[in-house]
């Protein structure tokens, strides 16, 4: 269950970083008000808290090397959803090597 639960918060500590990043980029990008730049603003300041409810074992090292591969994941499926850039070939393969290292860094045991 830990590890299901250490998913999660990479789940939605990406969504948290992404959604946050776009209200950002759609504010200054795209002509939007700048409530959309406020409302990405704080929901980057919660990205920056979720991660601490990692497992308290969980290094900031290790926990913030293994949301770079989570990241990676959900930044292809947000611009395949969003964007609407299918990913290719390669960008699926990129993904499926993020993810094998990221099961390794953060739930591979340890001795």
């Amino acid at each position: 269950m830990t590890v299901v639960k250490s998913l999660f918060y990479f789940l939605i500590a990406g969504l948290f970083e992404i959604g946050g990043g776009y209200l950002v980029w759609i504010w200054l990008r795209g002509g939007k008000s700048i409530w959309f730049g406020i409302a990405g603003a704080i929901t980057l300041i919660l990205y920056g808290v979720i991660p601490t409810l990692q497992p308290p074992n969980a290094s900031f090292g290790r926990v913030y090397a293994t949301y770079g591969g989570v990241f990676i994941v959900l930044s292809i499926l947000w611009g395949w959803q969003v964007d609407k850039v299918v990913p290719d070939k390669l960008d699926l393969i990129g993904g499926a090597i993020a993810l094998i290292g990221v099961l390794i860094i953060m739930y591979y045991p340890r001795g």
